[in-house]
């Protein structure tokens, strides 16, 4: 089969090669998945430039945690699934239920998806929504559950909620679309009047641009009416956090997410004490919240965002893509 791996020492795209692999056999409870779609993280990016927690990676290692396909074979004993099921892989290996624990994820440590076939076990796989497509349904395991787990499994948003998202990454337009299903108010913030309309075509309520309002945690309160949003959704890490938690209401939470703009930034957690709010590490989630959040993109027919697909022969530009910030998800097809 073919598949792409991240070299070993790898510290840029050059490091990221076309190969040729043994088909994988299921064993005991697994399943043989033909791959139809992956699709790109931030992650996906530090990992093939040696950016990603522990450096480069240690051997040869297929990218990417996100991909959907069909179950192609099952092993022994497997009763979750049969053949031609339409199926995801989770991000974390093992984590069912309950709260986080260390675990490896796919992608790095553990072989990703960008593959023909992958074996997956089935405690590790989640049937995709029916009204969604492969392409659609690959964009799920890290954004789109990460996304869940910030407004729905923590912050437990509701109808009259406020809710401010940073940028227009594949996180914060799933964070959109599960805010207003919920019947909150959204925020976004982007450098693109572009991007800022095509939010408020999903349903944002307002937009900001930072270019020409850096101190836009000002502009939130003033588009709320001085005050302020309940849950942030922070894709920004310690460059924008400051700011994300001036722009909370009182009681409001700041999920962190990613450190899209940097390690550095003030993050005196004053306004958290002045404010009686909170805190609170978000690192994409279990299965159960995989699947409480696929019951709910089939109950409300929520469809993904995607930007662009590219073909498998085109993972190198597919990257290159992701990397000039697009709307929403970038896809491979395989």
């Amino acid at each position: 089969m073919k598949a792409y791996v991240v070299v070993e020492g790898c510290k840029s795209l050059e490091g990221l090669r076309l190969v040729e692999r043994p088909q994988p056999v299921p064993g005991a409870g697994q399943v043989l998945v033909r791959v139809r779609a992956t699709s790109l993280n931030y992650r996906d990016q530090l990992v093939v430039t040696g950016n990603y927690f522990g450096g480069s990676v240690a051997r040869d290692t297929i990218p990417l945690s996100d991909g959907a396909g069909e179950v192609a074979e099952v092993g022994a004993g497997v009763t979750r699934f049969r053949k031609g099921d339409r199926v995801a892989g989770t991000f974390f290996l093992g984590w069912i239920d309950g709260p986080p624990a260390p675990r490896q994820a796919r992608g790095s440590p553990v072989d990703g998806m960008l593959a023909e076939y992958v074996v997956l076990d089935e405690i590790d796989a989640v049937a995709l929504p029916r009204n969604l497509t492969y392409e659609e349904g690959a964009t799920l395991p890290c954004a789109g559950v990460t996304a869940w787990h910030a407004l729905i499994e923590t912050s437990a948003i509701k109808p009259g909620d406020s809710v401010l998202v940073l940028g227009s990454g594949g996180v914060s337009l799933f964070a959109l679309q599960f805010a207003r299903a919920a019947g909150a108010s959204v925020y976004m913030t982007s450098s693109s009047d572009e991007k800022l309309a095509r939010g408020q075509a999903l349903g944002a309520t307002g937009g900001i641009n930072y270019r020409r309002a850096p101190e836009w945690e000002q502009e939130v309160m003033k588009l709320t009416g001085n005050r302020g949003v309940d849950v942030v959704v922070e894709v920004g890490g310690a460059g924008t956090l400051a700011r994300s938690m001036q722009a909370l209401a009182y009681g409001g939470k700041v999920t962190l997410i990613g450190f899209l703009a940097g390690p550095q930034g003030d993050t005196n957690p004053h306004p958290l004490m002045r404010k009686g709010a909170s805190l609170h590490g978000i690192f994409v989630g279990s299965r159960a919240m995989f699947e409480r959040m696929n019951a709910a993109i089939e109950a409300n027919d929520i469809r993904p965002v995607i930007d662009k697909v590219f073909e498998f022969g085109q993972a190198v530009d597919a990257f290159r893509y992701q990397q000039g910030g697009a709307f929403g998800k970038v896809v491979i097809r395989v």
